[in-house]
C-alpha cells in the first residue's frame, strides 16, 4: 500500500530523472509537486513550475496533467486533465488494471441476474449490446453470475466507446517507480 508521502517521493524522483535525461525537458521550467489528491485507485500528484509556486503569477504557470501513483504497486501514470471526469477511475481500473469488478455493465447484469433471473439479464445485455448473439450473452451472464470474469472478447464487446481515453492515461513507470522494459 503506497502512502501519500511515498507517492510524492516517486513523482519527485521521476521529475528529477526526466530533468537529467530528457534533453527537451531542459527547455521547460523546473517542476515541483503542487498538491496531492487521494482517490480510490491511488494518489493524483499535481505538478507546477517552481517559479509559479513562488510567485503565483499566471505568466509563470505551466499547467500539465497530474501523475497517478497506483495505490497498490506505486506505478506512475500520466493523466491528461481532459479525462478527469467522474469515470476516469472506472476507466483506469478497467483498461489499465484489467479489472471488471467496477464495470457498470458487469454490476448491472450481475444484479439483474440475481433479482430477475438469467433470461432477463441476457435480454438486457442484448438490448445494451445488440451485436451479441444469444450464446455470447448467455456466456457473459453465466460468468458474471458466478463471479467469474467473462472472456476477454466478451469484455471488449461490452465496453462503451471510450477509446479516446486510452491515450489520456499513459503508463510512465512500472511498480514502485521501476523503469518500463
Amino acid at each position: 500500500m503506497i502512502t501519500e508521502e511515498r507517492a510524492v517521493e516517486l513523482v519527485e524522483a521521476r521529475l528529477a530523472r526526466d530533468r537529467l535525461t530528457e534533453k527537451w525537458m531542459a527547455r521547460l521550467p523546473e517542476f515541483a509537486v503542487h498538491r496531492v489528491e487521494e482517490h480510490g485507485v491511488g494518489w493524483l500528484v499535481f505538478c507546477q513550475s517552481v517559479t509559479w509556486l513562488l510567485t503565483r503569477n499566471v505568466r509563470d504557470s505551466f499547467p500539465s496533467g497530474p501523475y497517478l501513483v497506483d495505490r497498490r504497486d506505486g506505478s506512475l501514470h500520466f493523466v491528461r486533465t481532459t479525462c478527469l471526469d467522474d469515470d476516469w477511475q472506472t476507466f483506469y481500473r478497467r483498461e489499465v488494471l484489467g479489472g471488471t469488478d467496477d464495470d457498470p455493465v458487469v454490476i448491472e447484469i450481475r444484479d439483474l441476474a440475481r433479482t430477475a433471473g438469467p433470461v432477463a439479464a441476457m435480454q438486457q445485455l442484448r438490448r445494451l449490446f445488440p451485436q451479441l448473439v444469444v450464446a455470447e450473452a448467455k456466456a457473459y451472464v453465466t460468468a458474471v453470475a458466478q463471479g467469474v470474469r467473462p472472456s476477454e472478447d466478451l469484455v471488449q464487446a461490452t465496453r462503451p466507446g471510450d477509446t479516446w481515453l486510452r491515450t489520456d492515461i499513459l503508463r510512465v513507470t512500472g511498480p514502485a517507480g521501476q523503469p518500463l522494459d
